[in-house]
């Protein structure tokens, strides 16, 4: 069964983001194959025009690149993908901080929330 898609955002933006994170976590390395449009459209239960655009719009990032007839690769590009990255933890922390601030609290609430929830994570492993 496929990971479920939030339904206010596009399915393609998804894609992507699940591919970034994807390399981000290892997953996919560097030079590595992407499935196929095909196949990535099966396993993610989606169309395969979402996913040639998700690919697309990657490609365009210079965070994957096709190759006639051999398929789509992640870059072997380590800056590209160093930036990519960087710009994920941005994205993520906008986010949090966003929600935090939304709810109220301040950013030494922020902070020390942060620091407490690292100390026990670290105790728990």
């Amino acid at each position: 069964m496929a990971q479920p898609f939030n339904p206010s955002v596009p399915i393609y933006q998804q894609l992507c983001e699940r591919i970034k994170n994807k390399i981000i976590r290892g997953e996919l390395k560097i030079g590595e194959r992407l499935p196929s449009v095909r196949d990535l459209a099966i396993e993610s239960e989606v169309n395969p025009n979402t996913v040639q655009r998700a690919y697309r719009e990657l490609e365009e990032s210079g965070i994957v690149e096709k190759k006639r007839g051999q398929g789509t690769f992640v870059t072997q590009e380590p800056d590209i993908l160093q930036h990519m990255r960087e710009q994920q933890k941005i994205n993520h922390i906008r986010f949090f901080v966003t929600e935090m601030c939304e709810m109220g609290f301040s950013e030494a609430e922020m902070l020390d929330g942060l620091r407490d929830y690292l100390e026990k994570k670290e105790d728990n492993v």
